[in-house]
């Protein structure tokens, strides 16, 4: 896992917004989605589009991911959209409301021709009903598919649910694709937190979303950025028990059963702590 990228903090930034492109590149966050869908205007969309593709292309972001959040298919923009994202090469493409494998393959299909570059890769967002029903055949639909994104309030709007503190009404919803997401091996990535104002609803959002498998949280406001990264971040208590457990587990090989802390060690729990110190370095890497 040596090129394992943080995606602790993916920040929505609207692409209309000169003075939001240029406060992104002093933030702290893993990545940002540069917003053609739902924070710009329909008088606002080409103006938007043409200045997230400039910042895409700018290599001015640092070790940020920066991604372009397209608008949906279907929409008289998305195709426009799709070819100048492409040629802009972000580090992934995010497009709202897929909803089948076939739009995956479609939506490859249209980044192949207008000539993505082989690291764009395509992030997917589960944001309706049909697309948590259909999210494994989403999820294994192509290679270049490496992020789902939870859509939480367009799910919750489209279930007919209300927003409460612990989520009881879409955590089968969350759990699907997070079961779909890893059995494909993609990134997956948390829905928002909407009350900017309530600083500790949203931590205890990150939390609830780290112990479900999360990798990280799509945030709103660049003040959710420093809550996110140290919710997703292993404790230093995660990080030696990972080395400790390694560590016992090499000496012990062969030797019959291995146990570490009074817990016998098999190698499910070895990738684990595997993992554990591999999002450690990678953060450690960012400075």
């Amino acid at each position: 896992m040596s090129d394992f990228t943080p995606l602790r903090s993916v920040l929505y930034m609207p692409s209309s917004n000169e003075r939001a492109l240029e406060k992104a590149k002093t933030i702290a966050c893993d990545a940002l989605i540069l917003d053609l869908e739902d924070a710009v205007a329909p008088d606002a969309k080409p103006a938007a589009r043409d200045a997230a593709a400039a910042a895409a292309a700018s290599g001015a972001y640092g070790r940020r991911a920066v991604t372009i959040r397209v608008n949906g298919i279907g929409t008289e923009w998305h195709d426009d959209d799709m070819v100048a994202a492409s040629q802009a090469g972000p580090a992934a493409i995010v497009v709202p409301k897929v909803s089948s494998a076939e739009q995956v393959a479609g939506l490859v299909a249209a980044m192949e021709r207008a000539g993505a570059p082989d690291h764009t890769r395509l992030w997917a967002m589960v944001e309706t009903p049909v697309a948590v029903l259909d999210a494994l055949a989403i999820a294994r639909a192509s290679e270049r598919l490496g992020a789902f994104v939870l859509g939480t309030n367009d799910l919750v709007k489209e279930l007919y649910a209300e927003h409460v503190p612990g989520r009881a009404p879409i955590l089968p919803s969350l759990h699907t694709a997070l079961l779909a997401g890893r059995a494909a091996g993609i990134a997956v990535i948390d829905g928002v937190y909407n009350d900017v104002s309530d600083v500790e609803g949203f931590l205890a959002e990150c939390e609830q979303g780290r112990q479900m498998g999360f990798d990280g949280k799509t945030l709103v406001h660049p003040r959710q950025v420093e809550g996110a990264n140290a919710a997703f971040a292993p404790s230093e208590r995660a990080v030696a028990d990972a080395e400790g457990l390694i560590a016992a587990f090499e000496e012990g090989s062969g030797a019959g059963v291995v146990t570490y802390n009074g817990r016998m060690v098999e190698n499910l729990h070895v990738e684990s702590a595997r993992r554990t110190l591999a999002i450690h370095e990678a953060i450690r890497a960012l400075g």
